[in-house]
């Protein structure tokens, strides 16, 4: 079995607000271990008023699993 930091499943999808505290959550997941997964996405929030951002990681050692 693939083991993640805190139990996690081997799936992420990290989300926010288009800012640094952003990138800097995606930088982390990097530095633990996780890889990008696909191309991130971006939409605008008319109710908030702002971008927000997605981007999908994977642990590392499920990055050989087929979907």
């Amino acid at each position: 079995m693939h083991q993640t930091p805190d139990d996690r499943p081997i799936y992420r999808l990290l989300t926010g607000k288009d800012d640094r505290a952003f990138c800097e959550r995606v930088s982390e997941a990097l530095e633990q271990g996780w890889r990008l997964y696909g191309s991130p996405s971006m939409t605008f929030d008319g109710g908030m008023d702002c971008i927000k951002v997605a981007q999908a990681v994977v642990w590392h050692e499920a990055s050989d699993l087929k979907a």
